[in-house]
């Protein structure tokens, strides 16, 4: 009686740990990846800060203006669009403050500058092949005086930002791997204990399916649980970084943070069915004197 009570505890304890253990490696990669997904996104932003302006020829009609600015923003490569006169330029502090205001028209006579439309640009903008197209494409837009565009800036930018995203990708995907061993490992140790089980049911003619289907069972109960736990934390985890640092709910989209949570709750039952069936393979399909050898 002892005996039984103290095997139920073990296979019980056994349980609870790869629970939690798949709770919390799925934890870590939801983490992971709400970190990976807030950086991407900052990345964007950093590419999409990148300025064109586009100053037109003195003399425009407002029908010109708005052809123009009609075909700047059917280009794909192109996020926002904001027009500027002028005359709202001249009057702009920090251009003022290159000049005396008493010797501003004796020395330029008058307004020197020009209007233009300030462009932001998409992620996009990282092909130099299609930024190059597009630069060359307005430059020849009748009206157009000069297209200005940071091409150095921008070109140190995006190699900075694609060597962030490669070092993201690979350790997250080092990280998944890592997970993903020992999963696999807690796994098929819960199996191993039950292994004399496994093969006490084939001894009595058990087929293979009679065998899988309670741990299947079992495995799936045991992927939600684990997922809804990690949820859980996550959710947490989340709240409490949103209280700290607000932006963060700002750079992480709530619909992409739902995405992780469900990626959670699916990935802990994918990942607890389809280890469990490797692990039973194993011990279903081994001869009964090998049993004894592990």
């Amino acid at each position: 009686m002892k005996d039984d009570k103290r095997l139920k505890r073990k296979v019980r304890n056994s349980y609870i740990v790869s629970t939690v253990s798949i709770m919390l490696v799925l934890f870590l990669l939801g983490s992971v990846g709400y970190l990976m997904v807030a950086a991407m996104k900052v990345a964007d932003t950093l590419q999409e800060s990148i300025a064109v302006t586009v100053e037109l020829k003195n003399g425009l009609s407002d029908e010109q203006k708005e052809a123009i600015n009609k075909r700047l923003t059917a280009e794909e490569v192109v996020a926002t669009i904001a027009y500027q006169a002028k005359e709202e330029k001249i009057e702009d502090a920090e251009f003022r403050k290159m000049f005396e205001s008493s010797e501003f028209e004796e020395i330029l006579g008058e307004n020197p500058l020009l209007d233009s439309f300030e462009l932001t640009l998409t992620a996009a903008s990282a092909d130099k092949e299609l930024i190059d197209t597009f630069i060359g494409g307005i430059s020849k837009i009748d009206g157009v005086d000069r297209v200005s565009y940071p091409a150095l800036m921008a070109e140190r930018l995006h190699a900075t930002v694609g060597k962030i995203r490669l070092v993201l990708l690979l350790f997250g995907g080092a990280l998944l791997i890592i997970s993903l061993i020992l999963l696999s490992n807690t796994i098929r140790l819960a199996i191993f204990s039950k292994r004399y089980l496994i093969n006490t049911m084939k001894l009595v003619g058990a087929t293979k399916w009679f065998i899988m289907k309670p741990f299947l069972g079992s495995s799936v109960t045991q992927g939600i649980l684990a997922g809804l736990g990690a949820s859980v934390l996550f959710g947490l985890a989340v709240y409490g970084l949103n209280e700290a640092i607000p932006e963060l709910m700002t750079i992480a989209e709530a619909g992409k943070i739902a995405i992780i949570l469900g990626a959670m709750i699916l990935g802990g039952v994918v990942i607890s069915g389809l280890f469990t069936i490797f692990a039973l393979n194993k011990f279903v399909n081994m001869k009964s004197n090998k049993i004894y050898l592990y």
